[in-house]
């Protein structure tokens, strides 16, 4: 935040604690970062008292706080969603990219424009008398990503947030072993950035009066005024912090 962010975005809560997934869960190859955390958080009850711990500390700083949630189901998200907003926070990012367990084959929410707008509707119901703003974060490898933007937004979701990783796998040829112990994971950084602009372009045609914040690639304040001119109206940063640290947003902005 002191770094010069207009935002930070939590990791993650889910309805109860996940350890994720073994060692290794992340890793630096030569295009950006692989990763299979899976989803690991302490729990929505230890992390609505994170969240207002941050909300504190965020508050003189002037800098908003984004929640982020996920859940097996779309009551599931609502109930999440209701104990994350005693944390008050500014916004609430809606991760629809974990399987549906109620779908036959465990479909991402974020594949199934019905099934996106059914999370989207009962986030925005257990969250409507907070008045907190709902973001949806999308995902970059469904069929028609424009169909599944306007049903959540058409359910009522505030803003976008495009994209989330795009699946891959890297094996070690030596060994013929995947690198990950999950042998596959979620790829960001500079890697993702043509995916996540061609995403933020097709999403800001589809929904034009609706906010989007572009993630995916930004290393540079060019990679950010790219992703403004492909529609974002925010810019979302994430593994160039891992390359640089607080100096990466710095130097962005």
């Amino acid at each position: 935040a002191r770094a010069g962010c207009g935002a930070v975005t939590a990791k993650s809560c889910g309805p109860t604690p996940r350890a994720g997934h073994v060692n290794p869960s992340c890793l630096d190859w030569e295009h950006g970062l692989i990763n299979a955390i899976g989803l690991a958080n302490p729990g929505v009850e230890a992390e609505v008292e994170l969240l207002a711990q941050a909300k504190r500390q965020l508050q003189p700083l002037g800098v908003a706080l984004i929640a982020s949630i996920f859940a097996g189901d779309p009551a599931e998200f609502g109930k999440v969603a209701g104990i994350v907003a005693e944390a008050q926070p500014d916004f609430l990012e809606v991760n629809i990219s974990c399987p549906n367990v109620h779908s036959e084959f465990g479909e991402p929410f974020a594949g199934d424009p019905e099934a996106a707008a059914a999370v989207t509707r009962h986030v925005k119901t257990a969250v409507e008398a907070a008045g907190i703003p709902v973001i949806v974060k999308l995902a970059p490898n469904v069929i028609n990503l424009p169909r599944i933007a306007r049903a959540v937004v058409n359910a009522g979701a505030d803003a976008l947030c495009a994209i989330n990783t795009m699946p891959g796998m890297l094996i070690d040829a030596e060994s013929g072993q995947t690198l990950l112990a999950n042998r596959s994971g979620g790829l960001s950084g500079p890697a993702l950035k043509p995916i996540a602009l061609k995403c933020v372009y097709d999403v800001h045609k589809a929904c034009p009066n609706t906010p989007i914040i572009g993630t995916g690639g930004v290393t540079s304040g060019v990679d950010a005024v790219e992703m403004l001119m492909a529609g974002a109206s925010l810019v979302g940063v994430g593994s160039a912090l891992y390359y640089r640290g607080a100096t990466a947003l710095e130097e962005i902005v």
